[in-house]
């Protein structure tokens, strides 16, 4: 157990509480369980021992609830974080790109898959600032780096998909970091080509199928030089 402080600044006042580092981040992110007081009380200064009135969190917050006050505090507030837990967010998020660029690269020269060991060996040569976001929002600038040290080509699915005007806007979010190139239709349809890493593309046909209850077309397209490696594949 890690006890940690939530604050926020609101109508012009701060207000903390102490919580459970583990329980408010997973309340936080996954709207889990609301038990991570480690004091039943709000402060403007918990160093000083200095409580929140009654007055002050009915002002913010429009209630004196400390737990519905907690709970605002801490999905919209700052949870500190302790370097311990940072430094094992930076290892995994570490460890996650390498398990991606395994799983989705090869190696262009030879159409190889790339070992795990020449990935991370790659990302600590080129000192690759990995950010704590989804890998897939950041690859192209992660084998932009590290394609200085190594050759590497994230192995991808083309795609070819036809957009219902009624769904364009909802969907454009999605696609943008794939596109390759639009087209749009006479009757305000969207035809997109987008190229998605191998590896989550199940992943992006189910948002693909949630945004657009199902009506995007899709169709994927072959690249030449996939179907000319497929034949002599094997760890390099």
């Amino acid at each position: 157990m890690t006890q940690t402080l939530a604050r926020i600044k609101q109508s012009g006042k701060n207000f903390e509480i102490m919580v459970d580092l583990d329980k408010a981040l997973d309340f936080k992110k996954n709207n889990g369980s609301v038990d991570f007081l480690e004091a039943e009380k709000i402060f403007t200064d918990s160093k000083k021992g200095f409580a929140a009135s009654g007055s002050d969190l009915k002002d913010a917050f429009g209630t004196e609830d400390i737990h519905e006050v907690a709970g605002k505090i801490v999905k919209s507030g700052e949870v500190l974080l302790t370097k311990e837990h940072r430094d094992d967010e930076k290892e995994n998020k570490f460890k996650q790109v390498v398990d991606f660029l395994a799983n989705n690269s090869m190696d262009p020269q030879t159409g190889n898959p790339i070992t795990p060991e020449r990935i991370k060996s790659a990302l600590e040569q080129a000192h690759v600032n990995i950010k704590n976001v989804p890998v897939e929002n950041q690859v192209n600038e992660i084998v932009q780096e590290i394609s200085k040290i190594i050759p590497i080509k994230i192995e991808t699915k083309k795609i070819k998909i036809t957009i219902p005007a009624i769904h364009t806007g909802k969907v454009y979010g999605l696609i943008n970091q794939y596109k390759e190139n639009e087209n749009w239709l006479s009757n305000g349809d969207l035809e997109v080509t987008v190229n998605i890493p191998s590896g989550i593309i199940i992943d992006f046909y189910d948002k693909l199928n949630s945004v657009t209850h199902g009506s995007a077309l899709t169709e994927e397209m072959k690249d030449e030089w996939k179907k000319n490696s497929n034949s002599r594949r094997s760890y390099c």
